[in-house]
């Protein structure tokens, strides 16, 4: 015998549904909560983890061609500005402007012989009008002579072989005449030719030495470019030049990068540059020290362009099977230097960057005022002043330009440069035995 199965409603469970009221709460505190958040401090800021350290990459390569005979320094290694960090076979160099120096020194003694011709040749001038003014006197006496005979031969007293003889002499005076006249013509025409090689220079200022000159100053940087000397303070990477390596101009040999001069590129997408300004603070974290270091520091400007417009093979988006791709624009943010002097970044190490956008008041772009030079060296700056020396002390050596002639001491060679340790020793010898000029 069967019982019907009766089903009744089974009263609610209290403790169920007291849970799933707190967790709906819950959910509904945190949403609010979140909310808040969002709109009180998410909102206020954008922040990015593609964000890399960079840095000016400074490559060191010759302006001339050599053979290394010396490495001043290797990877890893903290240099100054003006350290020497290779050195050259500088023969080569040396020959050349010791032939560019003796073929300056021969052309100011031309030009030198020009200027002395002038002198020359005006004293000829003089002799020649000399002449020409006793040959006119001759003249003038031999026509008075012709003169005075005419009427007497009508008569005469005076034979007709002796007029004859002074019609002779008188022909012979026109003739010298015409020579002297001639002889003064040439004379001042060979000055006046001298002259436009010399008028309104000087021997140092003459087209022949100033062409001379140029060659020695090539020279002389030539030899000084043996020395290849650090532009900047900063540490050595990717050191490739080995000894006895023969380099060509242009070669990259190494690289110098300044650690206490880098920055953060910071690529937002370009759903983030709305409210991105100038000079927004931005607190970064570096990868390598972890979230306990902090970094503090600024938008210096916005990117130009997103990255794949700078990309070696742009992007072709005029294609049937186009899909949009979310752009990023790269960010450059100044960091504080004395953090970076407690927590050193290198070039390259990953970032994680936050920007205040609280303030939205400030440019988008950089304005147009000229900019400042961002980096500069002084370190080549002696080049062209000591080799300014160098020529006018061979001007002045071989008797010419106004330091020659003006000097009240002997004229004395400037240091030459010296681009290895024999070459020192063989400068110091050199200046001991040959006497100041």
């Amino acid at each position: 015998m069967t019982t019907p199965e009766t089903t009744a409603a089974a009263p609610g469970n209290p403790k169920r549904k007291k849970a799933l009221t707190a967790v709906t709460a819950l959910v509904a505190v945190a949403g609010v909560a979140y909310g808040a958040y969002w709109a009180l401090v998410l909102n206020h800021f954008e922040s990015t983890d593609n964000a890399y350290v960079q840095g000016n990459v400074v490559q060191i390569t010759p302006q001339v061609a050599g053979t290394v005979v010396e490495i001043g320094t290797d990877d890893t290694a903290h240099v100054k500005a003006g350290d020497v960090l290779v050195r050259f076979d500088p023969a080569d160099a040396r020959v050349a402007l010791d032939q560019a120096e003796a073929q300056l020194a021969q052309t100011v003694r031309e030009v030198r012989s020009l200027y002395a011709n002038n002198s020359t040749l005006q004293a000829q001038i003089a002799a020649r009008e000399a002449d020409l003014a006793r040959v006119q006197v001759e003249y003038n006496r031999a026509q008075d002579d012709v003169a005075r005979r005419a009427p007497l031969v009508v008569t005469g007293a005076v034979g007709k072989e002796e007029f004859n003889h002074a019609n002779a002499q008188l022909a012979a005076a026109r003739s010298g005449q015409v020579a002297a006249q001639a002889a003064v013509t040439a004379a001042r025409e060979q000055l006046s030719s001298n002259q436009t090689q010399t008028g309104g220079v000087t021997v140092d200022q003459h087209p022949n030495v100033v062409r001379a000159a140029s060659r020695v100053r090539e020279a002389y940087l030539a030899l000084r470019r043996t020395e290849l000397v650090a532009p900047i303070d900063g540490y050595v990477a990717k050191r490739s030049v080995q000894l006895g390596q023969r380099v060509a101009a242009g070669t990259p040999l190494m690289s110098l990068i300044a650690l206490d001069r880098v920055w953060i590129e910071a690529n937002f997408k370009e759903s983030q540059l709305q409210r991105l300004r100038i000079g927004q603070p931005v607190n970064l974290q570096a990868d390598v020290y972890g979230k306990k270091v902090e970094y503090h520091g600024s938008i210096e400007g916005l990117g130009a362009g997103t990255g794949a417009a700078f990309a070696l093979l742009p992007a072709q988006n005029a294609t049937g099977n186009w899909i949009k791709v979310v752009q990023r624009v790269p960010v450059r943010i100044t960091l504080d230097p004395k953090e970076l002097v407690a927590h050193p970044l290198r070039v390259g190490l990953s970032m994680e960057a936050q920007v205040d956008i609280s303030k939205t008041d400030g440019r988008m772009l950089a304005d147009g005022s000229a900019a400042p030079a961002s980096a500069q060296t002084a370190v080549y700056a002696s080049d062209d002043s000591a080799a300014d020396a160098q020529v006018r002390w061979v001007i002045a050596a071989n008797g010419g330009g106004n330091s020659a002639r003006n000097a009240g001491s002997p004229a004395v060679k400037p240091a030459a440069p010296v681009a290895t340790l024999a070459g020192a020793r063989l400068a110091a010898s050199s200046s001991a035995a040959v006497p100041a000029r």
